[in-house]
């Protein structure tokens, strides 16, 4: 299957303008044969904190994804704010051919540094879909940053996304990361990152699709709006982990309960 990420400029808590964008991009992605296409971390409106006035845009931005897939005939991932309770959730969708969502998930991290934890609730599940014989799981940013949710989906999974409003300062660690999640689960890591400036950050973009070994197999060029793709192909996934024993030589019966022997 062949898989598309979404590198785009977002303008600041402005889903009209971000709107076209995103379809003028997909189009181009569904033109060269993408049948997953990915978007950045609330590509609609940037990571603002402003919790309240993003969740507004919810309905509207799931309306809007749930049409690109329909319009394009592809699956569409897409991240957005979304109203919960207490407190708004920084989300993201997968939606089929068809328009309907196939899978739901919520940022399990929020970012601390920007204070994210206290504006956006927490996410307490890792989801995982199967999409033309591709198991697809995603993340969102900083959650690329903890190992934990990749390794409890690894046997499940042959494809991670990863959507994410990263910015400059950082991007050798997003870089660094997204290869060390492929090399340790043995499969496929696409990374989707946002290209531009919001509220004084930059970003970067270093959008990339990285196979199960590690290797890269597509990356966009920093700093520019771009689409990567590339081809995903499970029996890969399968083939490298019948071969290298990483995953199976895991003893998970004893994690849990590890403490540190240090003085």
């Amino acid at each position: 299957m062949k898989v598309a990420g979404v590198q785009m400029d977002i303008v600041w808590e402005d889903p009209e303008e971000n709107f076209p964008r995103a379809h003028e991009m997909a189009g181009e992605a569904a033109g060269e044969g993408a049948r997953l296409i990915v978007l950045p971390e609330m590509f609609a409106t940037g990571f603002s904190m402003n919790a309240n006035l993003v969740a507004g845009f919810w309905e509207e931005t799931r309306d809007f994804l749930s049409g690109l897939a329909r319009e394009l005939s592809v699956f569409v991932l897409g991240g957005y704010g979304e109203p919960a309770d207490p407190r708004p959730a920084n989300a993201c969708s997968i939606f089929d051919p068809n328009g309907d969502e196939i899978l739901h998930y919520r940022k399990m991290h929020p970012f601390s540094m920007a204070e994210e934890h206290l504006h956006y609730l927490a996410g307490e599940t890792v989801e995982t879909v199967t999409v033309e014989g591709v198991r697809v799981t995603p993340l969102i940013c900083y959650d690329l940053r903890f190992p934990e949710p990749f390794r409890a989906a690894a046997v499940d999974t042959d494809l991670y996304c990863v959507v994410a409003n990263w910015p400059e300062p950082r991007r050798r660690h997003w870089s660094l990361l997204l290869r060390a999640r492929a090399v340790e689960n043995l499969a496929y890591v696409l990374g989707v990152n946002r290209v531009g400036s919001g509220d004084g950050l930059v970003y970067t973009g270093d959008s990339a699709l990285l196979d199960p070994m590690g290797d890269e197999v597509a990356a966009a060029v920093p700093g520019t709006a771009s689409v990567i793709s590339g081809e995903i192909d499970p029996s890969q996934v399968s083939g490298l982990r019948d071969r290298f024993g990483f995953l199976r030589d895991r003893r998970r019966e004893i994690y849990d309960g590890l403490e540190s022997g240090g003085s």
